[in-house]
């Protein structure tokens, strides 16, 4: 089974809807915790999902569910950054990781959308990918030009970046993402 990513980054809406049409993706998955761009206002919710029915490509929210900007006081670190490892077990990011599978096992073709171009700068690639490929689940990020990355490959990047050094290629890996989640997690403003 595989699932998708995508950020929408500045692309002009009938580009970004041709990538999605490029790999067949039939469901946009939005994880962003505020589903508006300033900058881009053609991937406000609102307008998004209009212009995705127009191309039959189902448009749902998950934001609330798997969103990196957390309000659940268990998963906010003194200093205001919210904990990727936390977030994973609370019973809402759970119910979304179970939704998106059980959308793949319905055959939905579906895209994980958040903001940033490159997955290894968002939440995506290491809060719910790394969720989801831990279920089992292959999962491929879609890059500007259309390509398809395995999130393999992400891995291996934040491994050379890292330089970890573990035992084990699983325990490299594991820390790897804690530091990747470290160094993009969101810090919220109006910690106690």
């Amino acid at each position: 089974m595989q699932i998708f990513t995508i950020g929408h980054s500045t692309h002009k809406i009938e580009d970004f809807i041709g990538l999605l049409k490029k790999n067949g993706i039939d469901t946009i998955a939005d994880v962003r915790s505020s589903p508006y761009s300033k900058y881009s206002p053609q991937f406000n919710r609102e307008n998004l999902k209009l212009e995705l029915e127009k191309n039959t490509i189902k448009y749902v929210f998950m934001g609330d569910e798997l969103g990196a900007r957390r309000t659940e006081p268990e998963t906010i670190e003194p200093d205001g950054k919210i904990n990727f490892e936390k977030v994973r077990k609370i019973d809402s990011f759970k119910k979304g990781i179970s939704r998106l599978k059980t959308g793949v096992e319905k055959g939905y073709k579906i895209a994980i959308m958040c903001t940033e171009k490159d997955p290894f700068e968002c939440h995506r690639f290491s809060l719910v990918c790394y969720s989801l490929q831990k279920d089992g689940l292959q999962v491929g990020h879609i890059l500007e030009d259309g390509s398809v990355m395995d999130n393999t490959e992400l891995e291996k990047r934040f491994l050379s970046e890292t330089q970890v050094m573990f035992k084990t290629k699983e325990q490299e890996i594991e820390e790897g993402y804690k530091i990747i989640e470290n160094k993009i997690a969101f810090v919220r403003e109006d910690k106690e």
